[in-house]
């Protein structure tokens, strides 16, 4: 196909990534998130596709091999970004809390809507389509919201974060449950083989994580980071073969590294070149962050190029999308009200559902696919949550500046100074 050949390819890709350069700029003046306006360019882009009768087989077929690798480079570059120090233990724990409590209460409440609502749901399959739906995208939401306070801004990063972990956590736990014979075996179905699992994956995790740090200190070549990622990569990928929680992996390493004070004490601080794993980590932040950016971008806009609207005009998956979306505000409420306070604007509206909402749907077990469910429902609670966050980050960027102003322009009353008689 001519669109796709090198140089044409080439081109394209280079245009994307030019565009959503300014589409972050243009984001952070108007607080409009990037990924939006991402999918909105994959609309288009999909559009021209259909429109010159462009086969998008390889384009879907792309999509998930771009989220994996995004979802690697996402939760990376978060765990780089957190500081376990002691006065964020409190920090920490509650944003732990209420990401655990929010997924659960979340798919609980979404999975009886979509066992009422949609035919032939049993209890298990309405969990496993209820789960992504639940989950924060830390995706969308680490760069939206690196101008608020920094409580705010930390308080974020760590509940999408653990949001994420958990939520994929939960959903291969619960896929493990339908598999049958030695499949579920392997899979450690049951909440013992769930357990023996995750304890499975951080021991691996942190072996694995001190040997490569210990490895790659020593390596004096300046070409070592990206081997570092290809390594990571590796590791993650034959974590999945044998069905251990691989993302913890990616997220144990992330903290040991940016948390060497914490990890190497006693006689593994002797077997430290602390200089040399500084570097590592300040590269591989550098590199995690570029690389995020481009798989990123590249992801929402392959995703907006296979958006079908047929269902959208459905009004029975209008009513599902809109319970989900009021489910998601109303559980988040109830939670930040008694977990912070009443301090919770825009807290309460940053709960946009994204990349790994669209990665775990694509990864459904075919044996519980259910005909009925409709994309529209993923669609309007995407779009829905992204569009809530947007008016809520405007919203707080204009109160934010109005009261900055207003401090600015109060006068200052003179001071009369008169001696003692």
């Amino acid at each position: 196909m001519e669109m796709f050949s090198s140089y044409n390819l080439i081109i394209e890709v280079s245009i994307i990534l030019i565009i959503s350069f300014f589409f972050g700029e243009i984001s952070k003046r108007t607080s409009v998130p990037s990924v939006l306006m991402l999918i909105i360019l994959g609309v288009i882009a999909g559009s021209i596709l259909k429109y010159f009768e462009v086969d998008n087989d390889l384009i879907t077929q792309s999509l998930e091999t771009l989220g994996i690798v995004g979802l690697i480079m996402i939760v990376l570059e978060a765990a780089l970004e957190l500081k376990l120090e002691k006065e964020k233990i409190i920090p920490i724990t509650k944003s732990l809390i209420i990401a655990l409590l929010g997924l659960l209460a979340s798919t609980w409440l979404t999975a009886l809507v979509l066992q009422y609502f949609i035919p032939n749901m049993t209890t298990l399959t309405s969990w496993i389509y209820a789960t992504p739906l639940s989950i924060l995208s830390s995706a969308i939401i680490i760069p939206s919201v690196v101008d608020l306070q920094k409580d705010k801004k930390e308080f974020h990063i760590y509940e999408s974060t653990f949001s994420d972990i958990l939520g994929i956590m939960l959903f291969y736990f619960l896929t493990g449950q339908i598999s049958s014979g030695a499949d579920a075996e392997a899979h450690g179905s049951g909440f013992g083989g769930f357990t023996i699992n995750t304890l499975l994956t951080i021991l691996i995790a942190f072996l694995s994580s001190y040997m490569v740090i210990f490895i790659f200190q020593r390596i004096k070549t300046s070409t070592k980071l990206f081997l570092l990622i290809a390594v990571l990569l590796l590791i993650y990928s034959v974590s999945k073969k044998f069905h251990l929680s691989a993302l913890l992996i990616i997220l144990i390493f992330g903290l040991l590294i940016s948390n060497m004070d914490v990890f190497f004490r006693g006689r593994l601080k002797k077997w430290l070149d602390h200089d040399a794993a500084h570097e590592i980590y300040h590269g591989l932040h550098v590199i995690t962050m570029e690389t995020a950016f481009v798989v990123r971008t590249l992801f929402f806009v392959i995703f907006g190029m296979t958006i079908t609207f047929d269902s959208l005009l459905d009004l029975n998956v209008l009513g599902i999308s809109a319970i989900c979306l009021a489910i998601i505000y109303v559980v988040r409420f109830g939670l930040l009200r008694v977990g912070i306070g009443k301090n919770i604007i825009p807290q309460l509206y940053i709960a946009p559902r994204g990349l790994i909402t669209i990665l775990l749907f694509n990864d459904i077990p075919e044996s519980v696919l259910n005909p009925e469910f409709k994309e529209g429902i993923l669609l309007y609670v995407i779009i829905g949550t992204s569009i809530i966050m947007t008016i809520a980050m405007i919203y707080n960027k204009r109160r934010t500046n109005g009261a900055i102003s207003k401090v600015k322009n109060t006068p200052i009353r003179s001071v009369k100074w008169r001696l003692p008689e």
